[in-house]
């Protein structure tokens, strides 16, 4: 026996195959793409060796790579599955001249029976029926005359071809001439053989199958036969056995006769004997002899018992016991549908992208490749998997495979899941009645909506968005204006949490392709359903087929809703379905909509009882130019932070909202604070900075001098102080701010926030908006902004608990100052607070944020008003232990570091290009971090980051797990100031260090810390691993050391890839801090300590006089700053029709040329998709102005092809 064999193959067969070995003991080596590096065959294998880059020509057709590969990793035998190289036959010679044993057929018969046309003249010097049909054809002229003969309809076919790839119906001789030169290519390109012939075609037929095996020397079995009727495009969609509907004598007839054919040439291994069968005069006629593995090979082995992969490989190595020594006695019936990534309703187009969920039942054979995050490309098939039930009659299969279907869940792209649900509810399928033409006939009702113009920016959001996940970076989402959203959901009777569409500046254009009830709220648009005025403001049925037009905002606003009844149906990440555009997560695809996306609805029973709501006139919030928005004083004020005078200007001001807002935050122009001290301390140099503390949504923050109103995509901790936090009930007001928008804050009470709270909530349910301004409190002072604080003595840490809107409390502990002892204490309290939630002593509680020396807690004031969550928290303080003396877990996380790696100094280069070209960090973020800690060189700083421990204080600093850390030892903390303005670009990952803080960026974005290098993600989005564990997407926790060892950048990307799929593992050694062992630490070297730091110091202080002295300034306030014109769209020249591709494949021909003139409605260029061919037509007449993508190109959905110039 064998004990290692290559598969050469991919996808489901590879991972099947991989199945059998395992269980055989035989390790399996296996060949993969980088388009496939993430298929489940690679990570399955005991090897895994990568043959190219895509295209299968180059990589799995390619014979001399897979040979060589296979000699490499000392395979003794090579299975290859089915397609690809499964049928040819110069590949089974090549194995045989390398000592490789080929595991299937032998190339004599692969030749006798792969050819179509020399397997018929066996066939018939075999007496096997044949239907009429042509030899090998030699141009389409002989087609036409072998067509004529034969008589129409007729089947042009590859004679190598297999899979449903190849042939093409014909009906006339039009048709013919037109599929000749495709299929001819197809053929050549898929099997390396151009051999076309034509076959006449039986309209009322079904496709039946008989299972043989051989042993090679004489003795060859039939294991059942089965029905394949159920196509699309010729290519197989549902497959049973045994067949439906056939006397015991045709089968015992089908079976002989397929025995017979195989004794003939004394066939080894599996074979399927093809039959034409005709319906109506129950004959059957010989079609082809597969001299391979079957996709559907599944369903025999289910009813027979039989592991035909193990089959294969024992008769291989001549192993396999007599096949009259085994009893084969069919049992029950078994059905396999085959899950494509295709849109049935849109004539099967192939769907690439990424899976955003991939969910299988657990009782239920699934042969598939794919999990969550695979990315499917447009090289290969499109099937996805194969689902497989076995029952003890047809009726109760077909049950069992509905209830799978109906379990499974793929997200993200297109597939025929629910196309599969609706054959299998058939009449015709649950008869039996059906032939190889039902599904042409078949009408499929899809329960979607078409994207045909995407708008801008317009994502998928639910309410209240994702909670729960803001300690470690994660914001919530969900819709900007809630107010708007919830009203279009309560218009279609919704429940509160069903996710819609968010529109900002202008919507998109969607075909509903079923009934449904939507409502649009918000900012007035003009919308047009079938080209008719839509009002908003109230529900509306749509019919299917119709077209509804999302146009621009108009004067006021900046964001409008669409509601439909039931929610588009997405899946959950982190509990919610609203989309994290910057993380590439949630709703569609993780992204905004694009040009051809579906989006799947719920169906409705019926219109007939639809009865339509509408907002009353008076009820509809009013949107303007000047908002009023009800603000509580804190957590940050006077004379702590500002002066007085600063809070008295803050709220007499006439804020200008900023062109640069988004839903992150919304900017603001405005007066400068005088503020209270003169820099931030240890925190910073400017006095707006703090050390890092977390942030309530809605906390109207002051980066430097601008203050930035925080949205719901905004990050969870920062390092700036907040004089105000919007109150809930007014948050919906920011979501509909404009640039130059005008906006006066007024502070009013908590009891004040709450009745405006339970106002706004009565008002949604009663479709009564009563949403009148409360008179803001007349005092000229807003009061207070601490809840309550205690000084220390007796040892004890002073406490301070401010107000952070109605929703949050800040708590902080000591001096402005980075001590550990302060971060100990926030763990001690969170801690308590987390064993009293899971005790049910404490509920109320949506999510604590710790940050360097504070924790912010995150309550519903509906279950935990906030004088009872103060009073537990007084409580709960006097019982903490004292922290002197404490240990937490202190993971040791060594982390690959590429130093100054090129992907940090691009970013740089774009930020001199863009931002700012004179920055005192410019060109080199590393030297000017030696300048500012009094370093000697370079290599200094790069000997300090790799000696240093960095431990984790805070997650979530740049979202998504980005850790904030510091180095144990003080002599190990470099501190830098931040980049002012700061980058529009950072690469994920990155590594900086911004005051005495060191983070790594857990995604692309903006960004302000000095770069030292690089390293590997610290988030997961999709996959698990030894790493990323537990449903967890993020690697590091609180009080982890990071070590830094250096890898070069070329290393980094491959273990940046690997540690994402789990083939990489980081070293972590579990271990403990103890605070007292700390600080005798601390102790030992205050003198070195001290030294360091006044050394550090002085160069600091030297470096700010140096600017002063040759003029530069640490920072340029952003009015000053031009927009970045890497972020300008496009423009489209006036007249002129943009065309995008609305698949993403390979431009397999370009048919015009600039200058040419074409015609609406003619092809301008044809896509090879899953190797499949779809035209691209010019919707317009007019000339041909430019051309984006070239012949040859890859292009995406969506992606500008051609513009045309209008006539």
């Amino acid at each position: 026996m064998f004990n290692k064999i290559l598969i050469a193959n991919r996808g489901a067969i590879a991972c099947r195959i991989i199945r059998t070995l395992r269980r055989m003991q035989i390790k399996s080596v296996v060949i993969y793409t980088e388009a496939d590096a993430l298929s489940q065959h690679v990570h399955a294998a005991d090897e895994a060796y990568c043959i190219g880059k895509d295209v299968a020509l180059q990589s799995y057709l390619n014979v001399d790579k897979v040979l060589v590969i296979a000699k490499q990793s000392g395979a003794q035998a090579i299975h290859p599955g089915y397609g690809f190289l499964s049928e040819n036959a110069d590949f089974a010679e090549a194995c045989a001249k390398q000592g490789i044993f080929f595991i299937g057929p032998t190339p004599k018969q692969m030749r006798a029976f792969g050819l179509k046309h020399t397997a018929r003249a066996l066939a018939l010097e075999n007496q096997v029926p044949l239907l009429p049909g042509s030899d090998l054809l030699d141009s389409v002229e002989i087609a036409c005359q072998q067509a004529s003969y034969v008589g129409y309809p007729v089947m042009l076919k590859s004679t190598a071809g297999g899979g449903g790839i190849g042939m093409r119906l014909c009906w006339n001789q039009d048709e013919l001439i037109g599929a000749y030169e495709s299929v001819k290519t197809l053929a050549q390109n898929n099997f390396k053989d151009a051999g076309l012939f034509l076959e006449k075609y039986v309209e009322r037929a079904r496709h039946i199958e008989v299972q043989i095996f051989g042993d090679g020397k004489g003795q060859v079995v039939a294991l059942g036969e089965r029905d394949c009727s159920i196509q699309r495009r010729n290519q197989k969609v549902i497959e049973e056995t045994p067949a439906p509907n056939l006397t015991q004598a045709m089968r015992q007839a089908l079976q002989d006769t397929a025995v017979r054919l195989g004794k003939a040439v004394h066939y080894q291994s599996a074979g399927t004997v093809e039959y034409v069968f005709d319906d109506v005069h129950q004959q059957f006629y010989f079609l082809e002899v597969n001299t391979r593995l079957q996709v559907e090979h599944g369903i025999t082995e289910e009813v027979t018992g039989v592991d035909l992969v193990e089959w294969m490989v024992r008769q291989a190595a001549g192993d396999l016991p007599s096949l009259d020594s085994f009893a084969i006695q069919p049992s029950g019936c078994a059905i396999q549908a085959r899950v494509y990534a295709e849109n049935p309703a849109k004539a099967f187009q192939p769907s690439t992208g990424i899976l955003t969920e991939s969910i299988f039942p657990n009782n239920t054979r699934v042969e598939t490749w794919i999990e969550r995050g695979i990315e499917v490309s447009a090289f290969y098939d499109p099937m996805l998997a194969k689902v497989i039930v076995h029952a003890a009659n047809r009726s109760a299969a077909i049950d069992r495979l509905l209830a799978a279907l109906d379990d499974t869940s793929l997200q993200g792209i297109e597939t025929n899941l629910d196309y599969l649900q609706q054959i299998l509810q058939s009449s015709v399928f649950r008869g039996g009645q059906f032939s190889t033409q039902f599904l042409n006939g078949f009408r499929y009702q899809p329960h979607t909506v078409d994207v045909i113009q995407p708008g801008v920016q317009t994502t998928i959001q639910d309410y209240p968005g994702r909670l729960g996940y803001w300690n470690v970076g994660v914001p919530p989402s969900g819709p900007m204006d809630q107010l708007a959203f919830r009203l279009a959901n309560r218009l279609v009777n919704n429940e509160k949490n069903c996710a819609g569409l968010e529109m900002i500046v202008a919507g998109p254009t969607l075909h509903f392709n079923c009934d449904s009830i939507i409502a649009v709220c918000g900012a007035s648009m003009e919308v047009l359903l079938d080209d008719r005025p839509l009002q908003l403001w109230q529900s509306h049925a749509i019919k299917a087929e119709s077209k509804l037009q999302l146009g621009k905002i108009m004067q006021t606003g900046s964001r409008t809703y669409l509601a439909v009844q039931g929610g588009f149906q997405v899946p959950d990440y982190l509990g919610s379905k609203s989309t994290f555009t910057l993380g590439q997560f949630g709703g569609h695809a993780g992204r905004a909509l694009r040009l051809g996306d579906v989006l799947h609805v719920r169906a409705l029973e019926s219109l007939q009882v639809f009865i339509p709501q509408c907002m009353v006139q008076q009820f509809i919030p009013r949107y303007s130019h000047h908002w009023n928005i009800h603000v509580l004083y804190g957590p940050h004020g006077a004379p702590d932070f500002f002066t007085a005078d600063d809070i008295a200007q803050f709220f007499s001001t006439d804020w200008k909202v900023h062109h640069n807002s988004s839903r992150t935050g919304v900017r603001l122009i405005g007066p400068k604070p005088q503020w209270a001290r003169a820099d931030g301390g240890e925190a910073g140099l400017h006095p707006s900075n703090i050390h890092d503390n977390a942030y309530a949504i809605g906390a109207v923050d002051f980066t430097g001098d601008m203050p930035i109103i925080l949205g719901p995509d905004g990050p969870s901790l920062g390092g700036f102080v907040c004089p105000v936090t919007i109150v809930h009930a007014e948050l919906w007001k920011i979501g509909q701010l404009r640039p130059g928008d005008r906006i006066r804050f007024h502070p009013i009470t908590l009891e004040q926030a709450l009745a405006l709270q339970n106002r706004q909530d009565q008002s949604i349910e009663l479709l009564q908006s009563n949403l009148e301004p409360i008179i803001p409190s007349p005092s000229p002072h807003p009061g207070s902004p601490i809840l309550y604080s205690a000084p220390g003595k007796d040892m004890q840490i002073p406490i301070t608990y401010r107000q952070s809107g109605d929703r949050y409390v800040l708590i902080e502990y000591g001096d402005a100052v980075l001590d550990l002892s302060l971060r100990f204490h926030v763990h001690i309290l969170m801690a308590a607070l987390q064993r009293a939630i899971e005790q049910k002593e404490l509920t109320g509680i949506i999510d604590m944020t710790p940050g360097i020396r504070s924790l912010q807690i995150h309550f519903d004031p509906h279950i935990l008003p906030r004088k009872q969550l103060l009073d537990f928290l007084t409580r709960t303080e006097n019982q903490l232990p004292t922290v002197e003396t404490m240990e937490v877990p202190s993971r040791i996380v060594h982390l690959p570091l590429s130093w100054d790696d090129n992907a940090t100094r691009l970013a740089i280069e774009k930020y001199m290009q863009s931002v700012r070209h004179d920055a005192p960090w410019c060109p080199s973020n590393i030297e000017f971090i030696r300048r500012m800690n009094g370093l000697n060189s370079i290599d200094e700083v790069k000997q300090i980051v790799y000696q240093a421990s960095y431990l984790v204080m805070g997650l979530g600093d740049v979202y998504l797990g980005a850790p904030v850390a510091t180095p144990l030892d003080p002599r190990h903390r470099l501190v830098t100031t931040k980049y002012n303005p700061a980058r529009t670009w950072t690469p994920e990952n990155a590594v900086g260090i911004g005051g005495a803080y060191l983070c790594i960026y857990g995604m692309e974005g903006p960004g302000g810390y000095q770069f030292v290098g690089r390293t590997v993600p610290v988030w997961n989005r999709y996959h698990q691993s030894a790493d990323f564990k537990e449903g967890k997407p993020w690697l590091l926790r609180f009080f982890d050391q990071i070590r830094f060892y250096p890898v070069s950048e070329s290393e980094l990307l491959t273990l940046r890839k690997d540690l994402l799929i789990g083939r990489f593992q980081l070293q972590v050694e579990e271990s403990t801090l103890n605070l007292k062992h700390y600080h005798a630490y601390l102790q030992l070297h205050a003198a070195d300590i001290a030294a360091f730091k006044a050394k550090q110091q002085a160069a600091f202080d030297a470096e700010r006089q140096s600017w002063k002295i040759s003029g530069q300034s640490i920072a340029i306030h952003e009015d000053m700053l031009d927009s970045d014109p890497s972020q300008t769209e496009l423009s489209l020249p006036e007249g002129v029709q943009e065309i995008c591709a609305h698949i993403t494949g390979v431009m397999w021909k370009l048919l015009i040329q600039e200058g040419g003139s074409v015609k609406q409605g003619e092809v301008v260029a044809i896509i090879e998709s899953m190797k499949m061919e779809f035209s691209i037509e010019s919707p317009v007449n007019g000339t041909v102005v430019r051309i984006l993508a070239g012949q040859g190109n890859t292009v995406s959905t969506g992606q500008a092809l051609v513009w045309i110039s209008k006539e």
